[in-house]
């Protein structure tokens, strides 16, 4: 029988703690010497891996760590914690786009709400932007509908983003409903929250 599969590991550069490739962030050297966010781990070039969390990102450029893991000097960016977010939301953004090519996604408000009560919704979109009067009734169906707590909810985006992911103008509210693309976003989303959930280190 064969054996089970073994989940791909690697260390982390801070805490030196063996974990799963999903739980890092790889960060490689540029040909200009400067160390950039790999988020797809697929980049070329000499990398070395954080714990996917703001802390831990900024406690290896405090440290120093990238310079000692990788033997050689490098430079770094003023904050490479903001820039790391924005690869993350960029490949967020990648999934979004695919998703509306595919053609898995409802854009406006009358069109998220008829899914959301149709039970057609994998995730709920929402510009972080948004008004607070359209976000309360939102949440207010999704309540209804006992949907809260169990329905993904992507709101990390602001309008412009979203409007560049899905080609529209003004997007604000907006639905995955299914496919690929939605699971990848969906596994894309829980990075870029983990990324900024506090640690104690």
């Amino acid at each position: 029988m064969a054996g089970k599969k073994q989940t791909a590991t690697r260390e982390c550069c801070v805490t030196k703690a063996n974990l799963p490739k999903t739980e890092l962030i790889r960060f490689v050297v540029g040909p200009d010497g400067q160390i950039y966010p790999d988020v797809t781990g697929k980049a070329g070039g000499r990398g070395v891996w954080v714990t996917a969390n703001a802390n831990h990102v900024a406690e290896a450029q405090k440290r120093n760590a990238f310079a000692r893991a990788l033997k050689m000097q490098v430079k770094l960016p003023n904050d490479l914690v903001e820039l790391t977010r924005i690869h993350l939301q960029k490949h967020l953004m990648g999934a979004l786009q695919l998703a509306r090519k595919g053609g898995f996604l409802v854009l406006g408000a009358a069109k998220v709400r008829s899914a959301l009560e149709k039970d057609k919704v994998a995730a709920l979109i929402t510009a972080k932007d948004a008004s607070e009067d359209g976000r309360r009734k939102m949440q207010q169906l999704v309540r209804v509908l006992e949907l809260d707590g169990t329905l993904p909810q992507i709101d990390e985006l602001d309008a412009e983003q979203l409007s560049l992911a899905f080609g529209g103008k003004n997007v604000i509210h907006a639905a995955l409903t299914g496919g690929a693309a939605a699971n990848s976003a969906r596994e894309r989303h829980k990075r870029l929250v983990q990324f900024d959930v506090k640690t104690d280190g």
